[in-house]
């Protein structure tokens, strides 16, 4: 078993735009956070299929991704 962060972000639409940083390229989206969670579920376990398939090692997250705030002159 294996545990990733993922960051939902909300869209313009209404949904949810999921990515998972320690697995560069695996997005998914959603309508709810229910949901979401459970697409990332999918698409994590999809792309770790494929990294073993083609014989990739499997990256571990090395720590929390943290969010942080910049303010800029705009």
């Amino acid at each position: 078993m294996r545990t990733y962060t993922i960051v939902v972000e909300p869209e313009e639409d209404g949904g949810c735009f999921v990515t998972v940083p320690a697995l560069p390229g695996c997005l998914t989206r959603g309508s709810t956070v229910e949901e979401c969670q459970a697409r990332a579920a999918e698409a994590i376990g999809m792309r770790i299929a494929g990294l073993v398939a083609d014989g990739e090692q499997v990256p571990a997250e090395a720590g929390k991704p943290q969010l942080l705030s910049v303010t800029v002159a705009a």
